[in-house]
């Protein structure tokens, strides 16, 4: 009965979702059908590969550590070890949300300016680091710093306007898509032996 509990949950929220999703297009005088128009598509298989690919490798942390956070909350609540896995989710879950709908082109477009958006996404950045530093210490964080440098580095590039559009595309994409190759291994490897430890735990006892 819990399980079907839970489905019916999730049925009403993304309902709720769904019509408040169409009724804010009817409010701004948007189509409905719009909602369901299909992503954009190309018959040359080469256009935005890479770009998907670095769609999909960024839903790998937020899944992962979805999952971890799932078995572990019951067993552990209330240690730093499972917050830290929870809020590594919502921060990589929000940065996923971000990237396939372009939140921050959006807040632009509303007023806030591109350096006003990075900073905003500086400090919750930091904040994360600053909150569970002693969590990601314990951790490979090294891995982990390498991909969020090379992510600033292509959003460096990115800023700068390159008139060479392959040379630009070059070196921003490249640069993230391997931070997303090593983002999505730290927590890969993170959730890989925070499970074994305390699995390990529960066989002794």
């Amino acid at each position: 009965m819990t399980i079907y509990r839970s489905l019916f949950r999730l049925n009403s929220f993304c309902f709720l979702f769904l019509g408040l999703a169409i009724g804010v297009s009817l409010f701004l005088g948007l189509k409905v059908s719009d909602l369901f128009f299909y992503p954009y598509f190309s018959p040359n298989p080469n256009i935005a590969f890479l770009t998907r690919t670095f769609q999909l490798l960024c839903s790998v942390p937020v899944i992962v550590c979805a999952f971890t956070y799932g078995l572990e909350k019951k067993n552990h609540p209330r240690h730093p070890a499972t917050k830290f896995i929870l809020f590594s989710a919502l921060l990589t879950g929000g940065f996923l949300l971000n990237e396939i709908y372009r939140i921050h082109i959006y807040m632009i477009k509303l007023g806030i300016s591109k350096l006003g958006v990075c900073l905003l996404y500086a400090i919750i950045l930091f904040s994360y680091g600053w909150v569970f530093q002693r969590e990601l210490k314990e951790t490979p964080y090294q891995i982990l710093l390498a991909g969020v440098a090379l992510l600033f580095f292509a959003i460096a590039v990115d800023s700068l306007h390159l008139k060479n559009q392959t040379i630009a595309s070059l070196l921003e994409g490249v640069p993230k898509l391997f931070s997303a190759i090593d983002i999505a291994f730290y927590y890969w490897c993170v959730c890989k032996l925070f499970l074994v430890k305390n699995f390990s735990k529960i066989n002794e006892v």
